[in-house]
């Protein structure tokens, strides 16, 4: 976690000073300017990720992780610019979350399962892997599937999200998005992805598209036209949540399932701190072994229900579980 100054000039020998290596959400930030060759200083500008800000801010209306500190430095009729990175931690221990299995359902065990999501009472499942990825709704009691169409061989299909009886379906290392109509399965339309480089995740909070790259990364994207508008860096009180997966919209938080952790993070929107941690280890153990059992994958909340289905790649069984806060 450097801090060092990445734009001081030998000449001049100003640099940011900001006392500390990283801090967290709520601490003050303070900053000044070294100047060793005691240059006549006449004003300084401060911008942090490129908004302007007071030498002493309190850092409680910010999102977490990486940002850039700029000073604008006049002196002497000349103008300097220099700059910092500093990293936000969020200021809270996550809450350990237990879970109660209240129902348990079949699940096609060839399903790669990548994104799952409720829309209306009906279940709608994105497989992957090349040559095998799908779009379906299924009844989730029964494991029935009511409606599928097969991607492109050439596409691996990551998650899902419906808005707007609109599903939003990712693909893998394809850069390519497809957008359907929820009840025919038509295609309507494909979008592109932005700074992101691959789709690993989706979710909505009714307005704003919430998309994973397989990084510490969430991407919140216009559902109008696709662009991505910003991005949240999830953190705990000590560090980055890289591999962030399968996402869902759950009263006001994201729930993130980590890549090979069989575990789901509650994630904070505005800030990308982690609340609440979920264990679902467990559930692996619960499912037929087989050579093609792979991780924990799946979450979708049933707002009706109040409880939370969950599943995993290859896996032949859906849990219906209720998650109990500490």
């Amino acid at each position: 976690m450097s801090c060092g100054d990445t734009n001081s000039s030998k000449q001049t020998g100003l640099s940011i000073n900001t006392k500390v290596k990283y801090l967290m959400l709520g601490d003050t930030l303070n900053l000044s300017i070294d100047n060793p060759k005691k240059l006549n200083i006449t004003k300084v500008n401060y911008e942090l990720n490129g908004k302007p800000i007071d030498k002493n801010i309190i850092l409680d209306n910010i999102t977490l992780g990486e940002k850039t500190i700029t000073a604008i430095v006049s002196y002497d009729d000349n103008m300097q610019t220099l700059s910092k990175s500093i990293i936000i931690f969020n200021n809270i221990i996550p809450s350990i979350y237990s879970y109660e299995v209240v129902n348990t359902y079949p699940h096609d065990i060839t399903s790669y399962t990548q994104g799952l999501e409720f829309y209306n009472g009906e279940l709608y499942e994105s497989t992957g892997q090349y040559k095998e990825s799908k779009l379906r709704k299924v009844n989730f009691e029964t494991g029935e599937v009511l409606q599928n169409i097969d991607l492109e061989d050439s596409y691996f299909g990551e998650g899902l999200t419906i808005l707007n009886d609109k599903v939003y379906q990712l693909t893998w290392k394809e850069n390519r998005g497809f957008i359907y109509d929820v009840n025919t399965f038509e295609k309507l339309n494909t979008f592109n992805y932005g700074t992101s480089k691959e789709g690993w995740g989706i979710c909505n909070d009714g307005k704003t598209l919430y998309k994973s790259d397989g990084t510490d990364k969430i991407w919140l994207l216009n559902a109008d036209n696709l662009t991505e508008q910003s991005h949240i860096e999830v953190y705990t009180e000590k560090g980055k949540i890289p591999a962030l997966n399968e996402l869902e919209w759950i009263d006001g938080k994201i729930f993130a399932n980590i890549y090979h952790r069989n575990g789901v993070v509650i994630i904070n929107p505005k800030t990308g701190g982690v609340e609440g941690v979920i264990d679902f280890k467990p559930l692996k153990q619960l499912v037929k072994q087989h050579n093609e059992l792979d991780v924990l994958n799946g979450i979708a909340y049933h707002p009706e229900r109040k409880t939370i289905f969950v599943t995993g790649k290859n896996w032949d069984k859906l849990f219906e579980v209720k998650i109990k806060k500490p």
